[in-house]
């Protein structure tokens, strides 16, 4: 069966296609977006210089008590790499969605970094 590819061959062809338009520099620096079954994960990386700035993560940013849900969840990380952001000086990005649509967890994610402050 030439021509068909499997869910995660499709991630990365939208992945390799969208970084070919996405790229972070110094003045906006790339927020990307990792989504795994339990948890997402949230990088900001300088490309110019190839180093990430901050990161943020599901599996630190709420105590397991405290977590109501993936969709929240998602939207907690997004204001944590928000304000990590902003503690670095960094107050506008270029959103890479790393593949997946822009649709629940990662527009949640998004949603949460605009609310804690960042620009996209």
């Amino acid at each position: 069966m030439s021509g068909t590819h499997d869910k995660v061959e499709r991630r990365r062809i939208r992945r390799y296609r969208i970084r070919k338009r996405v790229s972070g520099t110094v003045e906006r620096p790339r927020l990307s977006v990792f989504r795994s079954a339990r948890h997402i994960y949230a990088q900001i990386i300088d490309d110019s210089r190839g180093v990430t700035l901050t990161a943020a993560s599901s599996r630190e940013a709420a105590k397991p008590a405290e977590r109501s849900g993936k969709l929240s969840l998602s939207t907690a990380v997004g204001k944590l790499i928000a304000e990590r952001a902003r503690a670095q000086g960094v107050l506008r990005v270029r959103f890479d969605r790393g593949g997946y649509l822009y649709h629940g967890r990662v527009k949640a994610l998004a949603d949460g970094a605009r609310a804690g402050g960042l620009e996209f």
